[in-house]
């Protein structure tokens, strides 16, 4: 089989990838990158706390934790630490970037003009993944500045696809709203799990089958809905069988003081949070 689009883009990468943080993010990103063909010995890793695997992907080639002046020819930046202590990362990251690098930040709430003003001069896009990355199927959503050319959103489109699906806006503005509902996302899915159990133990149910059907049902569900074509109205229709069991549960969670406004309340909350962290 041909390889695709995005594994020529990264097996025909010019230059060093420099991934700053390798965490549980910057991890699943580095499997990715490897998975689609990028050469080991064209990566630097620079965390304090490397993982056994990130340390192991030494006796590859992959240089890490090297001085940063013994770095050269950045193609890519990739910054993946934790936006706390970014005031401080990132403008040491500086002496890495020319004029033909491209950065790629994954620090939530760290905005295109902090990233400009550590940074100057430099193709910098901001994105936001989720979770789900640790397993190929994160949802990721990138914001590009002014500098930023058709090739190199093309070679950060290759990047983030290694952990998932990945759509582009043109409005910073909007990343708020993003992280509040796909970056904040799975935490909300994984509390469904938690209170569908407790309601199973209220019913009856043993605590450990309670938890299985929970978790099963909520995992099987998305995969479903990550398959299927239809509308998930549509499949939650398919579900409901007038006057049974799920259409009475249903009309207590799509009651007017139910999930939909309790959802809208929780998204709210989340974006206003992303814009207090943003400054």
């Amino acid at each position: 089989m041909a390889p695709s689009a995005k594994q020529n883009s990264l097996a025909s990468l010019s230059g060093t990838l420099v991934l700053v943080g390798a965490g549980k993010m910057g991890g699943a990103m580095l499997d990715g990158w490897l998975r689609l063909g990028l050469d080991p010995k064209q990566v630097v890793v620079i965390e304090p706390q490397p993982t056994n695997e990130a340390a192991a992907l030494a006796s590859r080639g992959l240089r890490l934790n090297p001085k940063l002046d013994a770095v050269h020819d950045t193609a890519v930046l990739v910054i993946a630490v934790k936006p706390q202590v970014a005031p401080q990362a990132v403008p040491a990251l500086a002496p890495l970037v020319s004029a033909k690098t491209i950065v790629v930040s994954i620090m939530a709430g760290r905005t295109l003009g902090f990233l400009e003003r550590a940074l100057p001069q430099a193709a910098i896009v901001r994105a936001m993944p989720n979770t789900p990355a640790a397993i190929g199927r994160g949802m990721t959503v990138a914001v590009g500045n002014a500098r930023v050319s058709a090739a190199a959103r093309e070679l950060a489109h290759a990047l983030l696809t290694a952990i998932g699906a990945v759509e582009w806006i043109d409005d910073e503005a909007l990343m708020d709203a993003v992280t509040a509902v796909s970056g904040s996302g799975p935490a909300y899915v994984f509390l469904l799990a938690e209170t569908l159990a407790r309601a199973g133990v209220a019913a009856g149910l043993p605590a450990a089958l309670a938890e299985q059907l929970a978790r099963e049902t909520v995992s099987g569900s998305g995969e479903l809905l990550h398959r299927s074509p239809l509308p998930a109205a549509t499949l939650r229709t398919n579900v409901t069988s007038p006057g049974g069991t799920t259409a009475a549960a249903l009309e207590v969670l799509m009651a007017k003081d139910g999930i939909d406004p309790l959802m809208t309340k929780a998204v709210a909350a989340a974006t206003r949070r992303g814009k207090e962290l943003a400054g």
